[in-house]
C-alpha cells in the first residue's frame, strides 16, 4: 500500500522524480549529433595501431589479451585514448542527456520516448541518499522508511473480516491492488473510520486476529493520516 507522494509539494522527492535527466530511444535517426555514444575499437585494430607497445598497453590498462573489443572510456591512460581515438568507431547507446540538449531537440526526444524509456533525478541517486531523504520526509508514513508499506499476503483474512462489518475499502483491498485504482483523500477519511470500527470489532474475532492484524491497522492508519493531512491519494499494490 502506498500514497501518491507526487500529489503533495511537501514530498521531498517530488522535484527529483519530476525532473527527467536521461531518455532512451530505440531509434536515434536524425538525432545522432546529440545522442550519447561510446568509442569502441576492436582488439585486432588496437593491436595493429599500437604495434610493439601492445603488451605494455594491456598491462598499464589492466586489460585481457583475449577480449574482442575495447571501450576507450575504460582505459586508464589518457595518452592511450588519444592514440586510439582516430581509429575507434562510435557506438550509440540510444541515451540522451536532457540538460545538454537544445529546447527543440529535447522536445523531439521526449515526443519519441516510450513510457519506461527515461531516468529521473530520483533514479540517479544512491539508495543511501534515497533512504536519508525518506527518513526526514513528512510524507514518509512507514516509520521513516518511505511512503510504501506492506498490507499483507493475498491469503490474509482481514478483507473477509472487514466485509463482515461493512468496511468496504479494506474488504476490497485485493481487488483494488489488482486494478491499481487510486483512492481519494475523502476515501482516506473513510478508511480511518473503517480502521476505528475494526479495532473495536477484532476482539470478537479472537485474540489471534487481534495479534495478527493490529499492526496492519496501525500501518493503514498512518498512511490514511498522511493522505488526509497532505491531500494525497493512495492505492494498494
Amino acid at each position: 500500500m502506498a500514497i501518491c507522494e507526487l500529489d503533495s509539494d511537501d514530498s521531498l522527492c517530488k522535484k527529483a522524480k519530476l525532473t527527467i535527466v536521461r531518455v532512451h530511444l530505440d531509434s536515434i535517426e536524425g538525432l545522432e549529433e546529440y545522442a550519447e555514444y561510446d568509442l569502441v575499437i576492436s582488439n585486432t585494430m588496437a593491436k595493429k595501431v599500437l604495434g610493439d607497445s601492445w603488451e605494455q598497453f594491456l598491462k598499464r590498462n589492466r586489460l585481457d589479451n583475449d577480449q574482442e573489443q575495447i571501450y576507450l572510456d575504460k582505459l586508464k591512460k589518457e595518452a592511450d585514448r588519444e592514440i586510439l581515438i582516430p581509429h575507434a568507431e562510435k557506438r550509440y547507446t540510444g541515451w540522451f542527456v536532457m540538460d545538454d540538449l537544445p529546447v527543440k531537440v529535447a522536445e523531439e526526444v521526449l515526443s519519441r520516448k516510450g513510457d519506461e524509456d527515461l531516468l529521473t533525478g530520483w533514479d540517479m541517486i544512491s539508495f543511501d541518499e534515497m533512504n536519508s531523504t525518506c527518513a526526514v520526509c513528512e510524507l514518509s508514513w512507514d516509520k521513516g522508511r518511505g511512503c510504501i508499506g506492506t498490507f499483507g499476503p493475498d491469503s490474509g483474512l482481514l478483507p473477509g473480516i472487514a466485509e463482515k462489518y461493512g468496511c468496504e475499502i479494506i474488504a476490497n483491498v485485493p481487488k483494488l491492488a489488482e486494478n491499481g485504482e487510486k483512492l481519494s483523500t475523502q476515501d482516506a477519511k473513510r478508511l480511518l473510520e473503517e480502521i476505528a470500527l475494526l479495532r473495536e470489532k477484532l476482539p470478537d474475532e479472537g485474540k489471534m486476529m487481534v495479534r495478527r492484524y493490529a499492526g496492519v491497522l496501525d500501518r493503514l492508519e498512518k498512511m490514511a493520516e498522511v493522505c488526509t493531512g497532505y491531500g494525497t491519494r493512495f492505492y494498494f499494490i
